[in-house]
């Protein structure tokens, strides 16, 4: 799980629910279905996002099937080991590290629907290549791992394009209902895509499942196809050199004494919690003998946790003061990470335990989120929040293919159960930069000094 934008872990990256924060752009973090205004009626007559929010439902359903069906492919199927999940990890999530930074800065200079369309189709082809390699019987583990790295970077050009698109999209008044649409939307897929993907696979191979993930990014290309926007590119007299953009992120951060903690809480987070689910699919299919369709419960009660938690986040910020929420929230999702070591030790109870765990962690991580993100917004001054967002990301999503790689390394040196506490070990000294700060105890976290 990942901290950060995206449910279920620190700055964590798409279609995972356990990490916090990962999301970046310009834009808040993504807004709870039910905090979104009430019927913006107008929103739906706006040209072209209908078939937006339908090809990105579509899309999301597939992501969720597929964040099942890749590690019983690999797992089950293809009998991967733990240096092998380390590698597959490690493809999926490189991108984040190599291109993040310059993604950004590149893509403010260009239309974002048209990288959108192609990052759509090239994800097609790669997700597609899955099954047809299965149906042809030559599918091998490493056909896995450039698929993964293929998706990977179609995916960092995709979301970073994707988290500025709304608001060239609609009018302003609608950006916010937008966004709570989408976000509903994803959460539903999240919720209920997991479980019925497990069920799925009592009838269907796992391979046929990522067909679906295939479809749902066709669908999501067509969506943007239909689609017409009046997006105007910055004249290039207006722009600074790319380095020098990525660098002013990059300072701004590293000079801010708050977002230092954040990134340091969340990175270390990433990194332990990067470990333990990596090697997650070889403790829970085979090591426990768990049925993939209780696997894909156990996703849908970690999206459930993260609902409530997106429910209840500012409500808990006003109660029990801003930071106090930061440092309880961040306690939690580290100190629950012991429970999925804990239940290889303890078989009779494991799918109780792991339950809890999915539960408190997807919580937690969205109360995290929810409050480190707007904190963020806040202190950072407007013309430099994309950079802020993206530098931030570089460093706590670079760790995940970091995290990916050790897991392999340990599971194979130590064993798959030992590396998952060493991760957890790593994962709740993550919390130790931000319950050791002063924004621990403050009511109200920082807010933007000077533009």
């Amino acid at each position: 799980m990942t901290v950060e934008p995206n449910a279920s872990a620190p700055d964590a990256p798409p279609a995972d629910a356990a990490a916090p924060d990962a999301r970046g752009g310009t834009a808040p973090g993504p807004p709870s279905p039910l905090d979104a205004p009430p019927s913006h009626r107008g929103l739906w007559r706006e040209r072209g996002f209908p078939a937006f929010w339908a090809g990105q439902g579509l899309s999301q359903l597939g992501a969720q099937f597929a964040a099942l069906a890749m590690p019983i492919v690999a797992v089950s199927m293809l009998q991967a080991t733990d240096a092998q999940m380390g590698y597959l990890n490690a493809a999926e999530t490189a991108a984040f590290l190599l291109v993040g930074l310059p993604a950004g800065a590149w893509l403010d200079r260009v239309r974002k629907r048209n990288v959108m369309i192609a990052a759509d189709l090239v994800r097609v082809v790669a997700v597609a290549a899955v099954p047809l390699l299965w149906l042809a019987n030559m599918l091998e583990m490493w056909h896995l791992f450039v698929i993964g790295a293929v998706v990977g970077i179609a995916t960092v050009f995709f979301d970073v394009g994707y988290q500025s698109f709304v608001p060239v999209l609609v009018r302003d008044e609608h950006v916010g209902p937008a966004n709570g649409a989408l976000e509903a939307t994803a959460q539903t897929m999240r919720l209920g895509g997991p479980a019925v993907a497990g069920v799925l696979l009592r009838v269907v191979s796992a391979p046929i499942l990522l067909a679906v993930n295939a479809v749902g990014f066709l669908f999501s290309a067509i969506s943007l196809m239909l689609v017409r926007d009046d997006e105007q590119v910055k004249p290039k007299h207006e722009r600074q050199h790319l380095v020098r953009e990525i660098g002013d992120g990059l300072r701004f951060v590293a000079g801010t004494d708050f977002l230092v903690r954040i990134v340091g809480t969340t990175a270390l987070t990433n990194l332990g919690t990067s470990i333990g689910m990596t090697l997650s699919p070889i403790l829970i299919l085979r090591i426990l003998g768990l049925d993939p369709a209780i696997y894909g419960v156990l996703m849908t009660l970690g999206a459930i946790g993260g609902l409530v938690g997106s429910v209840l986040a500012n409500r808990i910020a006003r109660w029990i003061g801003e930071g106090q929420a930061l440092a309880l929230s961040t306690l939690v999702f580290t100190s629950s990470a012991a429970l999925l070591p804990l239940a290889a030790h303890f078989p009779p109870l494991a799918v109780p335990l792991l339950i809890v765990f999915e539960v408190l962690l997807g919580f937690s991580i969205l109360v995290y989120n929810i409050v480190q993100v707007t904190a963020r917004q806040r202190v950072c001054p407007k013309p430099l929040l994309g950079r802020m967002n993206a530098s931030i990301r570089f460093v706590v999503w670079g760790v995940m293919p970091i995290g990916a790689l050790l897991a392999g390394w340990l599971g194979t040196v130590l064993g798959t159960v030992p590396a998952i506490w060493i991760g957890t070990v790593v994962a709740m000294l993550g919390a130790l930069p931000i319950l050791l700060s002063p924004y621990a105890r403050m009511r109200q976290l920082p807010t933007r000094q000077a533009e």
